[in-house]
């Protein structure tokens, strides 16, 4: 995004990780992905991923669960996928359930 004139915004959207002056998008969906459930655009960008989760899971079951990448790790709700320990690999079996967790997450899409 364009960097904000007054400094008060430049503050709220300015990402110190990302360099920049940024907004934060969240799109939740079903499984099969066709159908959208809920959608957050345009907040201040220097929010983490799971942060913003946290503030509109209200909107949600608390029985709920979703799936999600390694921004969300340390979320009870949210299914991730195995981080590499410091120093250290992943074991094969790891690797695999990480493989096959993200084939669930990713939407192939299809053109008519």
């Amino acid at each position: 995004m364009q960097r904000p004139k007054k400094y008060e915004k430049q503050k709220e959207y300015y990402s110190g990780k990302k360099k920049s002056h940024t907004r934060k998008s969240q799109v939740i969906v079903l499984p099969v992905g066709k159908d959208i459930v809920d959608v957050e655009a345009g907040k201040p960008g220097k929010k983490s991923d799971i942060n913003f989760f946290r503030e509109t899971q209200q909107k949600f079951s608390e029985k709920q669960k979703f799936t999600g990448d390694k921004a969300y790790v340390g979320e009870s709700a949210i299914k991730t996928p195995k981080k590499k320990p410091k120093n250290q690999e992943l074991t094969s079996q790891e690797k695999s359930q990480n493989k096959d967790l993200a084939a669930k997450r990713i939407i192939e899409r299809t053109y008519n």
